[in-house]
């Protein structure tokens, strides 16, 4: 395949957030260094952690000017020095946590690829290295939940939560499913077992209502602001666990007084590229355990909604909204069918 001089890509132009992207007609296309291929991007997947950067909120993240986007799939069209294990082209998935995925083609650490599952295209496997893994080690091995528990999942409609209420109910787990009403007919269909509204004033006494007055044995918390301490005190004291990955409605806090005196709960992070550099050992027991799932038909190919690149910046702003349901992809209009 000959590869071009330039590409179409979008970059961030300034820390404003997602009005800021601009779409670039002549990006250079990258050279992949050691260690790493280079890919014709198919689809890219749109996530909370691309508009964390758009803001500069997340930490140690990218420096405007750059091309955005940390989660791209595509086929593999170059290898850099020292390469093995990937051939050229075969179609992976990975991510780059400093950006490049919104792109028409992007760089991607060869030893951090998965080959698609086959028979899924590039769109399909959206998820498998971001929402996916981040749910299962929410829910699992962080989460430690167990059959006949009770957790509370936020953003429930969105990518990351539809895959978490799916794989909460695989387990055995009672399912409260939070998301604006509108939302609400998503999550039942994937199996919710009560459903509450994002934008209610009351939801830590609503879960309680639903938990006669025990609180929940879990919480999946991505939303934060305000959202984060009705979390708290909706979940069981001394042996609830609330695992946060996400902050789309802001920063809050949390003192040591309130862990002695207020909310007596487990309180644990998770960022999955930590995850994936300070403990392997558990990441790649999340995706073994992802991968089983997979083979065994409780997880299959996505479904998500796809745009083309040059709306990315609205596609952002609507996940910044959340007036979004399931995962977003941009496709360069190169993939796009005819």
């Amino acid at each position: 395949m000959s590869i071009p001089a330039t590409m179409r890509a979008l970059q961030q132009s300034s820390l404003d957030g997602p009005k800021s992207l601009r779409l670039i007609p002549d990006a250079q296309v990258p050279t992949p260094g050691p260690g790493e291929v280079l890919i014709r991007v198919g689809a890219a997947g749109v996530n909370f952690v691309d508009i964390s950067q758009s803001h500069g909120v997340f930490a140690g993240g990218p420096q405007p000017p750059y091309v955005a986007g940390i989660e791209a799939a595509g086929e593999v069209v170059a290898l850099g020095e020292g390469v093995s294990g990937v051939e050229l082209g075969t179609h992976v998935i990975g991510i780059t946590i400093m950006g490049g995925a919104f792109a028409e083609y992007a760089v991607l650490m060869a030893a951090g690829t998965l080959s698609l599952p086959p028979g899924w295209t590039d769109e399909q496997a959206l998820g498998l290295v971001v929402s996916w893994p981040t749910a299962l080690a929410a829910l699992k091995p962080l989460g430690q939940l167990e059959s006949g528990q009770t957790v509370l999942i936020h953003a429930a409609a969105g990518g990351t939560g539809q895959v978490a209420v799916r794989l909460a109910k695989h387990y055995g787990a009672t399912v409260i499913a939070v998301a604006s009403s509108d939302k609400h007919e998503v999550v039942k269909k994937l199996g919710a077992d009560y459903f509450l509204d994002s934008r209610s004033s009351e939801l830590a006494t609503e879960v309680l209502g639903l938990t006669d007055g025990a609180g929940v044995d879990l919480v999946l918390e991505s939303v934060g602001g305000d959202t984060f301490e009705a979390s708290l005190d909706a979940t069981k004291p001394i042996t609830g666990r609330v695992v946060v990955f996400g902050l789309a409605s802001g920063q809050a806090s949390i003192t040591n007084w309130d862990l002695v005196y207020k909310h007596q709960v487990h309180l644990i992070g998770l960022n999955i590229g930590i995850l994936i550099q300070s403990a392997p050992h558990i990441f790649g027991q999340v995706m073994a355990e992802m991968f089983g799932l997979i083979a065994s038909g409780v997880l299959g190919p996505g479904t998500p909604t796809a745009r083309e690149l040059s709306e990315g910046p609205q596609a952002l702003q609507d996940l910044e909204a959340r007036t979004t349901v399931g995962k977003l992809a941009l496709v360069p209009s190169t993939t796009l069918p005819a």
